[in-house]
């Protein structure tokens, strides 16, 4: 008896005459995440994909762990391989499954039986199976309706597969089959939620954050690093551009009206991240917005912000409440690094009332005052570039 892994791909399933290429990618990504743990002759059949161990020290439980954060990947089963002999199958069932036995009171056997030359049809090993079952775990129900425990036999080419419940995946798109786009990330609850569910489309991720020392600490930039740390063991390696954003602040609060200065800044912002994004081969930004959350969020001032934007911004948030985002942020382990009391820029002189309602002529006035596009080289010339390596990652 060998044991491997069983996976089942959700969306890609759908993908028609494209289904390959996506495969392939869940493939690669597959074998880059489990490589510190395990060499694996992987194969594909159907819509599952067969990991078969061929180091002796494959570490499983790490394995099992990885997977579960791998993007593309609808559920996962430990199996147990063995001959194709209903002997074997059952001596193996009752061994191989035995800790899932001592937790649960019900089960129920489900067969699949690919190989037709095998003696035995799908009810008939789920007869077999089930009373071998029950005589060495008496203490064990049938339950065909609700079980604590599905026994799945799968009867395939080469060997049969015995396995327990599957395990539930990460879901969503392969990472790298949608194309690149880049997050506007503070440390806050929302952005990392937003990279980490577009990243789950398929979304290679790149991530800007905006500095503004004095008043921004060093701890508040570490903290973003340990948010994105979070977000890369799902998504893969993830570059950081840090944008001293100190100058352009000082500036908006000097020259420009008070109630203009948040959704000002926010379109600094945005003019940068798309001129960063852009050189980092990315179609696309992301931010943290939900509608209405806060004054820079209302209808009015995301028209403005989107005004100054030449490339699709992507708000995966905008319809959640805040209950919503803190349950992922909770979900993916970001939660308790988010709410750590270190303010990023956006707290930074924000004024006492800001415009609600602001029109892009409101704010294309207020704006004058500034050399937009000096201020923005220079910014662009001074960012810091940090790679997220997931792999650091505990």
């Amino acid at each position: 008896m060998k044991e491997i892994i069983l996976i089942k791909n959700g969306e890609i399933a759908l993908k028609g005459l494209n289904r390959g290429t996506f495969e392939d990618v869940l493939v690669k990504n597959i074998k880059r995440r489990l490589s510190p743990y395990l060499k694996a002759d992987i194969k594909k059949s159907q819509s599952t994909i067969m990991i078969d161990p061929i180091n002796d020290d494959a570490d499983m439980d790490a394995a099992a762990e990885a997977l579960k954060r791998v993007f593309g990947i609808a559920g996962f089963s430990r199996a147990a391989a063995c001959e194709k002999d209903m002997e074997v199958i059952k001596s193996t069932a009752v061994e191989y499954l035995k800790p899932s036995f001592r937790d649960v009171k019900t089960f129920k056997v489900e067969a699949k039986r690919s190989d037709k030359s095998f003696p035995l049809n799908s009810p008939q090993i789920c007869n077999e199976l089930g009373g071998e079952i029950l005589s060495n775990y008496p203490y064990l129900k049938v339950d065909v309706h609700n079980p604590d425990l599905i026994v799945n036999v799968e009867v395939r080419d080469q060997y049969a597969f015995i396995h327990g419940n599957q395990i539930k995946g990460a879901g969503g798109m392969p990472t790298g089959t949608s194309g690149r786009a880049a997050v506007m990330i503070s440390g806050g609850i929302d952005s990392p939620v937003a990279a980490w569910t577009m990243a789950k489309r398929g979304l290679v991720i790149d991530a800007i954050h905006f500095a503004s020392p004095p008043y921004t600490s060093q701890r508040a930039e570490q903290k973003v690093h340990e948010l994105l740390g979070k977000v890369s063991r799902y998504s893969g390696t993830i570059n950081l551009l840090v944008v001293p954003f100190t100058e352009i602040q000082e500036r908006i609060k000097d020259d420009c009206p008070e109630e203009y200065f948040t959704i000002i800044m926010r379109r600094m912002m945005m003019r940068i991240a798309v001129g960063l994004a852009k050189k980092q081969g990315c179609g696309a930004l992301i931010t943290g917005e939900s509608l209405a959350q806060v004054a820079s969020q209302t209808l009015w001032a995301l028209g403005c912000t989107d005004a100054v934007a030449t490339i699709p911004v992507f708000r995966p948030l905008i319809g959640m409440d805040k209950n919503e985002i803190v349950e992922i942020s909770r979900k993916i382990d970001t939660f308790d690094i988010s709410i750590q009391p270190y303010e990023d820029c956006c707290t930074v002189f924000t004024p006492k009332h800001p415009k609600l309602r602001p029109s892009p002529e409101e704010v294309e006035a207020a704006e004058k005052a500034l050399d937009i596009e000096d201020l923005i080289n220079r910014a662009i010339e001074g960012v810091k570039l940090t790679i997220i390596d997931h792999s650091l990652e505990a």
